[in-house]
């Protein structure tokens, strides 16, 4: 019988809602690939340990989503994620789409878009204000989360 990809996006959200990183890791299939604006493109190992370093950090996520769509191949969700960034101690609301494909009834590739100007006010204040859209800042911080995800990593 084909997986309801529907509620397996549902019950990946509601993990990352609990913190629970270890039922999202098993969610990926050993081939997987993740990518969004901050961290670029990550495979399986990396986007496993992307989600633990998140959520074992976090202070104070809280997460909504909504809007969930799938069909036996592919999926949709739109979730919005409040917390504190580390590196300046700035509130952060950040707006996302996540796109999925499915293979083996786990996710195969995920696709997360937000604006990353939106994010880089909240997060750098002034700095993301004026210069967020600049590829040199946006360049800087996918340099710096990619060293933290390495550093993670080696731990």
């Amino acid at each position: 019988m084909p997986q309801n990809n529907k509620e397996f996006i549902i019950r990946f959200y509601s993990a990352l809602q609990t913190l629970n990183y270890a039922e999202m890791q098993r969610s990926y299939h050993p081939e997987a690939q993740f990518t969004d604006p901050v961290f670029g493109t990550l495979n399986c190992d990396e986007v496993k340990a992307m989600w633990q370093m998140l959520l074992t950090r976090s202070k104070d996520l809280q997460v909504v989503f909504s809007n969930v769509h799938a069909t036996q191949t592919t999926g949709k969700c739109r979730w919005e994620a409040w917390y504190t960034f580390s590196k300046t101690g700035r509130s952060v609301h950040n707006v996302i789409t996540s796109s999925f494909e499915f293979k083996d009834g786990k996710i195969f590739r995920q696709y997360d878009s937000f604006n990353i100007w939106r994010w880089s006010r909240y997060a750098l204040g002034f700095t993301g204000l004026f210069l967020g859209w600049s590829p040199w800042i946006r360049g800087k911080v996918k340099a710096s989360a990619r060293q933290s995800l390495i550093k993670f990593m080696s731990q």
